[in-house]
């Protein structure tokens, strides 16, 4: 994924810069104490021992990723080791600035400061009894000054690598909600698919073995409604599991399924042994996608509970979709049940409730006028001005 290639390219460029950064660092102390000696005659020259002073702070970096608070040790001792000697101050003090900063942002900062103020103090001693300098305000205060911004650049950098940690935590989880959601969504749409054809099917073949033998002529009519049924269900099915194997960003979210697939769902049902009739009030067109969506799948899982549920000996359904300026309206009502105890409410309701929800609408399941039921989906797309 895109965040794991991120945090592998981030890991790459901190391992060469944990090693690219002390060798530079050693070039910079070498010369540039070399560059200040000049203008410290006072001072003692930089021989072999100096030398290899300068170049130990910054090696001794190399170890900082492991071992934060021991490298930083080992450098401040080098350091003062160094000044202790009487060599020329300059760029000496940035491997123990690194040091310090780099134990500041690995966690550790109550014992870099601590080991900052020792250290400070461990120069004032040095400077007035080693090197036999006079002590002054405004030298002490200048070293305070540096100790104080180096590890200020210390826990800023700690602050800000704690937000974009936090950010690339929030950022996965939200991809992770993503891909739930997305993965219930396709859930629901493989249960209405699965759910309205197969009932189809069922019926369509209890019908075609009951009239085997008394009307054979009917027979391929309940074959054939069986036949395109299993063949559009294995179209959509096909499409789901598009869906699922996408992995680029650009894949369709969902199968195609909106409103101007209600005249082959209502022939479906007709052929199947539900009379239904379908009518629109309104342009279709206006709906936007997502809640065409839903009131399709709705009037898709509404007809196949009729023909599960309805119990009729001539079963009977009406749609209609109403479009205004703000919602769409969806209601489907059957003739009534036949002999027989209602059906107990099961995923089909509640699979409804949930399309409605997710575009902000509402679903009511009540008694129909014709004796059977009526279902009522207020489906809101547009808030009036």
């Amino acid at each position: 994924m895109t965040w794991a290639w991120d945090e592998h390219t981030r890991e790459r460029r901190r391992r060469r810069a944990a090693v690219f950064g002390p060798v530079a660092l050693a070039i910079v102390q070498l010369f540039g104490t070399f560059g200040a000696w000049h203008n410290q005659p006072d001072s003692r020259p930089p021989g072999p021992l100096g030398i290899l002073l300068l170049l130990a702070g910054p090696l001794a970096l190399l170890g900082a990723r492991w071992r934060p608070r021991t490298v930083l040790v080992a450098v401040l001792a080098i350091t003062l080791t160094y000044l202790a000697l009487g060599f020329p101050y300059g760029p000496v003090v940035l491997s123990p600035a690194v040091a310090a900063i780099i134990t500041v942002v690995r966690g550790h900062r109550t014992f870099a400061w601590l080991a900052a103020g020792a250290t400070l103090l461990g120069i004032q001693v040095i400077r007035v009894t080693l090197r036999e300098e006079t002590f002054t305000w405004f030298g002490t205060t200048a070293t305070v000054a540096w100790a104080l911004i180096v590890l200020g650049i210390g826990e800023l950098i700690r602050l800000n690598r704690a937000r974009q940690a936090e950010f690339r935590r929030a950022r996965a989880e939200a991809e992770r909600r993503r891909v739930s959601e997305d993965q219930l969504r396709v859930a629901r749409e493989l249960h209405d698919v699965v759910a309205h054809h197969m009932s189809l099917i069922n019926v369509q073949a209890g019908v075609a073995l009951h009239l085997v033998d008394r009307r054979p002529e009917q027979v391929e009519l309940a074959l054939t409604t069986i036949k395109d049924a299993s063949k559009e269900a294995l179209t959509e099915l096909r499409a789901l599991i598009g869906v699922l194997r996408a992995e680029g960003e650009g894949a369709p979210r969902a199968p195609a399924a909106d409103l101007g697939g209600l005249a082959p769902l209502i022939s479906r049902a007709s052929q199947a042994g539900v009379s239904t009739t379908l009518e629109v009030v309104g342009d279709l067109d206006d709906v936007p996608a997502a809640v065409g969506t839903a009131g399709f799948r709705i009037v898709q899982e509404a007809i196949t509970n009729v023909v599960r549920h309805s119990g009729a000996t001539r079963a009977r359904a009406r749609v209609r979709i109403t479009v205004t300026d703000s919602a769409l309206e969806v209601a489907v009502t059957d003739n009534g049940r036949g002999p027989g105890p209602a059906p107990v409410p099961g995923n089909g309701l509640r699979g409804m409730a949930e399309r409605a929800t997710a575009v902000g609408g509402s679903v009511r399941l009540t008694d129909g006028p014709d004796g059977g039921a009526a279902l009522v989906a207020q489906l809101p797309w547009r808030t009036n001005s």
